[in-house]
């Protein structure tokens, strides 16, 4: 790989994470302050991620991996993107707001599989080179951010309506992706080794159903799905909540959890290969309770270290977790089946499980909202406790029912 195709990815990276750092993370601040949304109403905005999840699959199995080249339908989605997002930033109610963020990311979440599919294919050894190309993501994220926070101070602002800004900001931002990936190397349709394109089937996952017979497979499979409930909480909540209790520059401050995931990934070779899967695993789930039981009973006075070590344990949450769960299913699928166990994976978690999670964490929000004109700091507690617990009893499953087994690199 030359030197300025490396680059050309790496900015693509940059953008397609830039893009959703710019406005997601702040969405839940800006649909309680702005547009004045209500639990369940919040729930159907986040929850139109997971459905982009779900119907992700359709659009890169069916139309990019079939008739038209990657970098091609990438350009298209953005360009289409840049006009919902200008959309969403005019908006100014829930009404009608919705159905442009609801197409947004049925758009949006396809284009993550094709920026990865175009990085891969221009590489000899994915294992070394996609890390150096990856963590352009996840800096870009953070660049998102931090210019949120530190350079125009939106959600400072965002009682005043400022954070609409961000999806001004990533509208400008897909828009110029759209333009750039007419430039990044051309990603034509591949027939495989019979000569014939994949299978719908096995592209979504369905053609891995057959390894939920093992059962570790089907414990892990199981836990996937139900830690991605308390993940639902933290997407859905911690910006809101650390706004509304007071913590200075809160956007910026959640950057923290991606320097965190950047070092922890690392790390996780390191822990990996010295603790064994299970461990490593249940060190991520224990990650997960214990970062909610700092934000339950943090502050954003004498306490707010605790909130600052809540966000950092986000690389632990992540890597340890969903990182090590690729590696572990990758491991399980052999040659035949791993494009298909990850596609089921990932529709069990970013689809089904945080589907679940975005309704469980509203349907809390609802039961205690009374308490949050009285009381925000036992709102908050009672809202972060259950996350926690969820996370706790998730843990003690796998821990009871999994037996701990080697993990074989695959190639």
């Amino acid at each position: 790989m030359t030197t300025i195709i490396k680059t050309k990815l790496s900015f693509m990276m940059f953008l397609e994470f830039f893009i959703w750092g710019a406005w997601f993370v702040t969405l839940g601040t800006f649909l309680t302050q702005n547009l004045k949304a209500d639990d369940f109403e919040i729930a159907n905005v986040f929850s139109t991620q997971s459905l982009g999840a779900i119907i992700a699959p359709f659009i890169v199995g069916m139309i990019a991996d079939r008739f038209f080249n990657a970098e091609r339908v990438l350009a298209i989605l953005h360009l289409l993107g840049a006009i919902l997002l200008y959309q969403m930033y005019q908006s100014v109610n829930i009404d009608t707001f919705y159905p442009y963020v609801l197409s947004y990311m049925i758009l949006y979440m396809p284009t993550l599989a094709l920026a990865s599919s175009i990085s891969f294919r221009q590489m000899t050894n994915p294992e070394k080179e996609f890390s150096t190309i990856r963590i352009w993501g996840t800096i870009g994220w953070i660049v998102a951010g931090l210019s949120i926070s530190y350079v125009f101070k939106w959600d400072t602002y965002a009682l005043d309506g400022a954070l609409k800004n961000t999806f001004l900001m990533a509208a400008v931002a897909s828009a110029v992706l759209a333009v750039f990936s007419l430039t990044l190397p051309k990603t034509p349709p591949i027939k495989d080794n019979e000569g014939e394109k994949p299978s719908f089937a096995s592209i979504i996952g369905l053609d891995a159903i057959k390894l939920l017979k093992d059962r570790n497979f089907f414990i892990f499979f199981l836990s996937s799905v139900l830690i991605c409930i308390p993940l639902a909480f933290y997407y859905q909540n911690a910006n809101l909540f650390l706004t509304e209790i007071g913590l200075e520059n809160p956007t910026g401050k959640m950057t923290i959890g991606q320097v965190s995931e950047v070092l922890f990934l690392l790390l996780l070779p390191v822990f990996f290969s010295k603790f064994g899967f299970k461990k490593t695993i249940l060190v991520g789930m224990l990650a997960w309770g214990l970062r909610y039981l700092l934000f339950a009973f943090g502050n954003a006075g004498d306490l707010t270290f605790m909130l600052i070590l809540g966000i950092a344990l986000h690389g632990i949450c992540y890597d340890f977790f969903f990182v090590s769960g690729q590696i572990y299913t990758d491991s399980k699928a052999g040659v035949k089946y791993k494009s298909a166990a990850q596609g089921l994976i990932t529709l069990a978690t970013y689809g089904i499980g945080q589907l679940i999670g975005f309704w469980v964490a509203s349907y809390i929000g609802n039961m205690y909202k009374d308490l949050k004109t009285t009381d925000m700091a036992a709102f908050w507690q009672h809202t972060w406790v259950v996350p926690a617990g969820i996370a706790f009893v998730v843990m003690f499953i796998f821990l009871v029912f999994f037996k701990d087994e080697k993990v074989e690199k695959t190639n």
